[in-house]
């Protein structure tokens, strides 16, 4: 640390320094602001300044009336592909577990006729699932099936086997529609999340066609402070993607 920097960022680094070598590992305590005033001799406003700027940049989460802990890093999703969040969080050494909400089939009216771009279609299939890592929610899927596209989608186990996977192995996959939405949680979402009426969350609205009609349309809803949606590809000169 140099002796130049401003007090506050030599204290940042001193965290950030212990939290990039591994010493203070995400779910730790850090030192209070009354700890940091003690050990670098300086104000309570320096200190409560470094702790304020670190949980902004989201390496720490700060508890009211229980203290300033390292946080978790924040897990990705492709925004793009057709991902499996059961292979996403293994692939990060983490325990997936689901919990299913709703199964049903159900009358298409017509928002959902519309959605499906087919006015025949009688019937949908129709579950709501949470998906968790580690114990923690991370995911609400609310999704719609056609039936013609997996006949036995509602007999399946959800626990063993995601949507996503089941019809990924049923049925290819021609083309995908993603729109995403910066939202507030419904009083549902805020229950089957456990999270607070305040928490924003990402919406991504998906439309998968398979043999030229739509199989699926799902919501996938994300506590923002738990997941975040990103996507990296080869682009042209322009920044367009090849045809």
């Amino acid at each position: 640390m140099s002796d130049a920097q401003p007090l506050y960022a030599r204290v940042k680094d001193h965290i950030r320094e212990n939290i990039r070598a591994g010493t203070w590992e995400p779910g730790r305590r850090v030192p209070s602001e009354n700890e940091l005033v003690e050990s670098f001799g300086i104000s309570r406003m320096t200190a409560n300044r470094a702790l304020r700027e670190l949980s902004a940049e989201g390496l720490l989460s700060r508890v009211p009336g229980v203290g300033t802990f390292v946080k978790e890093p924040t897990a990705f999703s492709s925004l793009l592909e057709l991902r499996n969040i059961a292979e996403e969080i293994a692939q990060r050494g983490h325990r997936y577990s689901a919990r299913l909400i709703a199964r049903s089939e159900v009358d298409t009216n017509a928002a959902l006729a519309e959605e499906f771009e087919d006015r025949m279609l009688k019937r949908l299939f129709h579950v709501v699932i949470v998906h968790e890592e580690n114990g923690v929610a991370v995911q609400l899927e609310d999704r719609y099936v056609n039936p013609l596209a997996v006949p036995d989608f509602l007999e399946r186990d959800f626990q063993t086997a995601t949507p996503t996977a089941i019809l990924l192995a049923a049925t290819p996959v021609d083309e995908l529609e993603h729109t995403v939405e910066a939202t507030l949680p419904t009083s549902d979402q805020q229950r089957l999340l456990g999270i607070g009426p305040l928490e924003p969350c990402l919406a991504l609205h998906r439309r998968s066609w398979s043999r030229g009609r739509i199989a699926t349309a799902a919501t996938l809803t994300y506590p923002a402070s738990r997941y975040a949606l990103y996507s990296r590809h080869r682009t042209t000169a322009r920044g367009t993607f090849p045809q």
